[in-house]
């Protein structure tokens, strides 16, 4: 049986950033965003953990709500889209760069 690849972590972190802003901007519920920012991040925990341990994860998952957080007094200074793409690129980046680059 063909096994399916694996969604890269840094897609799936980066992603739910991007998709969450997207589905919070277009249906004016931020709360529907959340829950994609949090399935996204969710999603990339197990991997996060088996590839770099606990602690590793646990600094990735931070990294990822740090990020959304940070996005919103930076969308003040630069734009809100722009803000989402500087956030989403770092935590890729900092995802691919620990854990799937590895893979």
């Amino acid at each position: 049986m063909a096994r399916i690849p694996a969604v890269p972590t840094s897609l799936l972190a980066a992603g739910s950033l991007v998709g969450g802003f997207a589905l919070a901007q277009a249906t004016k519920k931020r709360q529907l965003g959340g829950v994609v920012f949090a399935a996204g991040t969710a999603a990339a925990i197990p991997q996060w953990h088996r590839t770099i341990g606990a602690g590793g994860a646990a600094a990735l998952t931070g990294l990822s709500i740090g990020a959304m957080g940070a996005s919103h007094p930076l969308a003040k200074k630069i734009g809100a889209w722009p803000s989402v793409a500087v956030v989403s690129g770092a935590v890729a980046l900092t995802a691919w760069a620990a854990v799937d680059r590895r893979a």
